[in-house]
């Protein structure tokens, strides 16, 4: 991820509703772009993104939250540990997207905004 600290500080500055939201956002991409891109680097730089937002989100969250996001972040870390093979593969490219999509609803149940 590139520029990690400005990502960071402007993230930071945001309700955490609204950073709640801005996963969501983001799980929602990679929803999107494991269907469509054919750059595996896009999903990967997207994966590690949506690591960090968690990283920086779960421990201002309810502990149940923050249980479900370390969850959600353990198996984002899985997948990109993967994500060049598994690219390859247009079932997994599916199952990626369906699980992101699922990522990202809880995510903007978590956030209130609804």
């Amino acid at each position: 991820m590139k520029d990690k600290e400005k990502l960071r500080t402007r993230f930071m500055r945001d309700p955490l509703p609204r950073r709640l939201g801005g996963l969501a956002a983001t799980l929602g991409r990679i929803s999107s772009s494991a269907r469509n891109s054919s750059d595996p680097t896009v999903i990967s730089n997207l994966l590690d993104e949506a690591k960090h937002l968690i990283e920086w989100t779960a421990a201002e969250t309810s502990p149940e939250t923050a249980a479900e996001l370390v969850q959600m972040q353990t198996m984002i870390s899985l997948w990109q540990r993967t994500w060049q093979e598994s690219s390859q593969n247009p079932k997994q490219r599916v199952l990626l997207s369906v699980q992101a999509k699922n990522w990202s609803d809880k995510a903007v149940e978590f956030s209130g905004l609804v």
